[in-house]
């Protein structure tokens, strides 16, 4: 009976196994969204969207949400109770722009490559290069697809936007990089409604593309972007632009962020199981930078432009990644987003 018994829990685990890229997705934490301001039934959708749930609340039912615990953004195991306290009066909000006027892309010179074999910047050591996308061209190199585990129009990869992705945001102008734009137009992903239009591509090969796409375990991954500033925001990063590595099963297959422009500063930051490490390098501004990631095994170590910046010694994952390009816009700075798009020139990984 016990061999039976085995041979049948055996049986309905495999029945019941998600794919890869199921799995991806419901892997996927509460992110805790901003309620501040809303009713209580608006605050109960967005956290459920969110992946998180209500838990206590204080205050006039009828009222708007003054304050939450856990604070806006933090990651949560997937159910996490979000504590809200109501009032008669809301608390201001800033509220995206229903229509912006779409200033004329700002002319960049663009850094010239040295001559030679490519190589890491900055980052000694024997390579020996096993992916060079250059966006020179007027597609999408070899590996590369538009949007987040879908086609055409896609839902944004985190509940921390809004935003839906467009392929016709990525986009090839003949100056010789590849431009990942935000519109303030609204888009419609997932059955939800969203103020933004933004871009992502990946080289994921298990979001149902029909080519192989690209993951790597170990090395150096280093791309050549251009960040997009804010408007009159004294040299301030607009928020959300990225380039990050991602696992299969998050967060227990990892995630490798090698830059992303959060509230004005440019962060890097790795997330294992037990959580997440990250720093802001806060003399990184809009223009042209390169930024990479030195994986070894126990180790992440980070370069801007050829500078070593930080690094991370402990919950280091060992599964492959797979990689993510993407400007979006987060939803608590709705208000430092910019026309201006984010550029990508080329994006390389070596091995040992």
């Amino acid at each position: 009976m016990r061999g039976q018994t085995l041979i049948v829990l055996a049986f309905v685990a495999l029945a019941v196994a998600p794919s890869n890229a199921s799995a991806a997705q419901h892997a996927r934490p509460c992110v805790v969204p901003n309620v501040k301001g809303a009713t209580l039934k608006t605050a109960r959708k967005r956290l459920l969207a969110a992946r998180c749930a209500v838990g206590r609340v204080t205050g006039p039912r009828n009222a708007f949400v003054k304050g939450q615990s856990p604070k806006p953004h933090q990651r949560r195991k997937r159910g996490a109770k979000v504590s809200l306290s109501l009032a008669r009066k809301p608390k201001a909000v800033s509220s995206p722009p229903t229509s912006v006027s779409t200033p004329a892309p700002v002319a960049t010179p663009i850094p010239s490559a040295p001559a030679g074999p490519p190589e890491p910047v900055g980052i000694p050591g024997s390579w020996q290069l096993v992916l060079d996308s250059e966006f020179n061209g007027t597609t999408l190199p070899p590996d590369w697809q538009s949007g987040w585990f879908g086609s055409g129009v896609t839902g944004p990869a985190s509940s921390s936007e809004l935003d839906c992705y467009s392929p016709n945001n990525v986009s090839f102008p003949g100056d010789g990089t590849m431009h990942l734009t935000v519109n303030a137009q609204t888009s419609t992903c997932g059955g939800n409604t969203e103020p933004y239009t933004a871009a992502l591509i990946n080289t994921n090969p298990d979001d149902g593309r029909s080519g192989p796409g690209f993951q790597y375990t170990y090395g150096v991954l280093e791309a050549m972007v251009y960040l997009p500033g804010v408007p009159g925001g004294n040299g301030a990063i607009a928020n959300w632009p990225g380039v990050w590595a991602d696992g299969q099963n998050w967060p227990t297959t990892g995630e490798d962020d090698l830059m992303e422009g959060l509230q004005g500063c440019t962060y890097w930051s790795f997330h294992g199981p037990l959580g997440l490490t990250n720093d802001c390098v806060s003399n990184i501004g809009p223009g042209w930078h390169t930024f990479a990631s030195d994986w070894e095994p126990g180790s992440v170590t980070y370069y801007y432009d050829g500078v070593e910046v930080g690094s991370v010694t402990t919950d280091i994952t060992s599964s492959p990644m797979y990689i993510v390009l993407d400007n979006v816009v987060h939803s608590d700075a709705p208000n430092v987003t910019t026309a201006d798009s984010m550029q990508v020139k080329y994006v390389r990984v070596w091995q040992h």
